[in-house]
C-alpha cells in the first residue's frame, strides 16, 4: 500500500528517511516495521517564525518496495546518418536543443568554442592564479556554458514556456541527484555538475551525433535570406539549419550579426555588484538564532526587491555558502559571479545585487557621462571605439547600446583593480554611507580584492539605488545591512543585453530563414532550467522546418 502525506514537521524530522520513517509512523499510528520505504516528492523550509518548520510531501510505501524510478527516463535513439542541426554552443540550452534533436529522430552537430568541462578547470584556476584571462576558455565559454562553474541552480519561474520537470528528470538519468526533483529550490552544486554535463555529451556522442570543442563560429552562411550553415575560425563548415545557443556574454557573435543586418534589439538587463556576507550571519538572520542553522538546517538563503526611484533593486543568483569568483570573458574586463558547491560549506554567502537597466535610460545624465568618460579612457590608451562613440553622440540608438554599457563597466572596474584581477570592494555600510573602506573583511574572492570607492565611480544612477536598496533591505532583515558585509564589483552579466528577434510561432529568426535564436544568449530565457527548456523548444521548431 502506498499513502502520500503533506506534513509540517521541525528539521530534526526531515534530515533523512530514517527520521522521517519513525515520525511518520509515530504521527499517523504505523508500525515503523511495515515502513518499506519514503520518498520525498516536495520539500521547502518555512522559516517565517522563530520556531523553524521544514514542509514535505512524502509518499510511503507500506508493506511494499517502490518498483518505479525515481525519475521518468528519456529514449535516446541512434540518429547517426539523420538530417544534420547544426548547434552553435554546449551551454544548457544547446545541449538540452541536441538531446531533443536526437529525440526527434535529427543529428545534432554542437559546435562549442571552449574547451570541454574538465580542461576548462585549467583556465579558471589561472584567472585566480596568474590573472590571466583565455578568451576562449573562462567562466561563461565552454562545454556546459556559465552555469557549469557558477553553481548549478535549478529554480525558475518560467514554467509556462515548457516543461521544466523534464529538465530535472533529464538531470537525474545523467547523473544528477534526485532531491533536485523535491528541494524547493533545487542545485546540482559546481562540483557534480561537471560530470553530469559529461555524461550529456557521451549520450550525444553514442547516439550519433557530434560535438566539436575549441570550434568557435565565426560566420553564418546564408543564401537568398536563409542559413544553410556555419563557417568556424578553422575553415571548417558544418550545413543544416542552425541553433544559436552562444550564451550572453558571445559579444563577437552579437557584433557579426549586426554588421551582417541580421535584425537585434537592444533588451533591458541589471547591473551591480556582488554583495558577501559571513554565511553565519545570513543563517542567524533568516532562522532568527543567535546559533546560526544548527545541524540539521541548510545555509540560509534570501531573496529581496524594492523599487527605488522608479527601477527595481533586487537580488540575484543568491550563493548560501558559496563563493564569489572572477567572470570575465576577454581582456581588460573585471566581472565578478557567485557559485556554491553541493554541500553549500563555505564560510560565506553571496549574491547579486543590481538595478533594473532600460535602454532608454543611457540617456539619462549620470550614465551619459560614464560612458563619455569611457570614450575618453580608451582614447588614451589608443584604442577609441569609433561604432560606440557614434552611438552615444545618436542617443542610444544602436541594438547594442546596453552592450557597450556592459563593456563600460568592466573596464571601469578592471581599471580601478590596477588592470588585475582583484576586485574593487568596498564595506557595504561604507558604501551606503559614501566612505572609503581602510580595510576589507576575509572573503572568498580568489584573486583578491581591492579598496575602492564604489559609490563614486559607478554611475549615480546604479549606485545610489543600490545604497537606497541597501538601506530598506536592512529594514526588512535586521542584522543585514553591516560593515561585515562586502560589496564587490562588478556585477554585469545577469541577462543578454540583446534580443535576437525571432517569431513567436516558429522561432526562427524575423526575418532569416533556418535560424533559430535559443536561450539566454538570444534573450529568450534566464538560468540553466529555463535555457533548457527553450532548446528543447527550438529543436522541436527545427523538426517541423525540416518536414514541412
Amino acid at each position: 500500500m502506498t499513502t502520500e502525506y503533506q506534513l509540517r514537521v521541525l528539521p530534526q524530522y526531515a534530515v533523512n528517511e530514517q527520521a522521517l520513517k519513525q515520525h511518520i509512523a509515530r504521527e499517523k499510528g504505523l508500525d515503523e516495521r511495515t515502513i518499506k520505504a519514503v520518498r520525498v516528492l516536495k520539500r521547502s523550509v518555512d522559516a517565517r517564525q522563530r520556531t523553524i518548520y521544514v514542509n514535505v510531501k512524502v509518499r510511503v510505501y507500506v508493506n511494499e518496495l517502490p518498483t518505479d524510478d525515481e525519475f521518468v527516463r528519456t529514449e535516446y535513439p541512434q540518429v547517426e546518418g539523420a538530417k544534420p542541426v547544426v548547434v552553435v554552443g554546449a551551454g544548457p540550452a544547446g545541449l538540452f536543443a541536441a538531446l531533443r534533436l536526437i529525440e526527434l529522430g535529427l543529428r545534432p552537430i554542437v559546435v562549442e568554442r571552449g574547451k570541454n568541462v574538465r580542461e576548462r578547470k585549467v583556465d579558471l584556476a589561472r584567472i585566480s592564479r596568474e590573472h590571466k584571462v583565455n578568451a576562449e576558455s573562462n567562466y561563461s565559454f565552454g562545454e556546459g556554458g556559465a552555469g557549469a562553474y557558477s553553481d548549478g541552480k535549478l529554480f525558475t519561474r518560467s514554467k509556462k514556456r515548457g516543461n521544466a520537470e523534464k529538465i530535472l528528470h533529464v538531470f537525474c538519468q545523467h547523473g544528477a541527484s534526485t532531491t533536485i526533483l523535491s528541494d524547493a529550490h533545487p542545485h546540482i552544486g559546481t562540483d557534480k555538475l561537471p560530470r553530469v554535463i559529461e555524461n550529456m555529451r557521451n549520450t550525444i556522442l553514442q547516439c550519433g551525433g557530434e560535438v566539436h570543442f575549441e570550434t568557435r563560429m565565426d560566420e553564418l552562411l546564408m543564401h537568398e535570406g536563409k542559413v544553410e550553415g556555419i563557417r568556424t575560425h578553422n575553415g571548417k563548415t558544418f550545413y543544416g539549419p542552425v541553433i544559436l545557443a552562444t550564451g550572453h556574454s558571445a559579444r563577437d557573435v552579437y557584433r557579426r550579426l549586426h554588421q551582417d543586418g541580421v535584425l537585434l534589439e537592444a533588451k533591458g538587463l541589471a547591473v551591480g555588484v556582488r554583495l558577501e556576507h559571513p554565511s553565519l550571519l545570513i543563517d542567524q538572520i533568516q532562522y532568527h538564532n543567535r546559533n546560526g542553522r544548527g545541524k540539521y538546517l541548510p545555509a540560509a538563503e534570501y531573496s529581496f526587491v524594492q523599487q527605488v526611484q522608479g527601477r527595481g533593486v533586487y537580488s540575484f543568483c543568491m550563493c548560501p555558502g558559496g563563493f564569489v569568483v572572477p567572470a570575465a570573458s576577454g581582456p581588460q574586463q573585471l566581472v565578478v559571479n557567485g557559485m556554491s558547491p553541493s554541500n553549500r560549506g563555505s564560510k560565506w554567502s553571496n549574491s547579486g545585487m543590481v538595478v533594473e537597466l532600460h535602454p532608454e535610460d543611457l540617456n539619462e545624465a549620470s550614465l551619459y557621462t560614464f560612458m563619455k568618460e569611457y570614450l575618453t579612457m580608451a582614447e588614451d590608451e589608443g584604442s577609441p571605439n569609433v561604432e560606440v562613440l557614434r552611438d552615444v553622440e545618436a542617443g542610444f540608438k544602436s541594438p547594442l547600446s546596453l552592450l557597450y554599457f556592459q563593456e563600460a563597466m568592466e573596464k571601469q572596474a578592471w581599471v580601478q583593480a590596477n588592470r588585475m584581477q582583484t576586485a574593487p570592494s568596498q564595506r557595504m555600510l561604507d558604501f551606503v554611507n559614501g566612505r572609503l573602506s581602510y580595510d576589507l573583511p576575509k572573503s572568498s574572492y580568489a584573486p583578491g580584492l581591492i579598496s575602492s570607492p564604489l559609490h563614486f565611480w559607478m554611475p549615480r544612477f546604479v549606485s545610489s539605488r543600490l545604497a537606497e536598496g541597501f538601506r530598506l533591505f536592512g529594514r526588512q532583515a535586521n542584522g543585514f545591512l553591516t560593515n561585515e558585509a562586502t560589496v564587490i564589483g562588478v556585477e554585469t552579466r545577469t541577462s543578454s543585453p540583446i534580443r535576437i528577434v525571432r517569431e513567436a510561432g516558429t522561432l526562427q529568426h524575423v526575418e532569416v530563414r533556418g535560424l533559430f535564436p535559443c536561450g539566454e544568449g538570444a534573450g529568450y530565457a534566464g538560468g540553466i532550467v529555463s535555457a533548457g527548456v527553450d532548446g528543447e523548444r527550438c529543436a522541436e521548431a527545427v523538426a517541423v522546418y525540416l518536414n514541412a
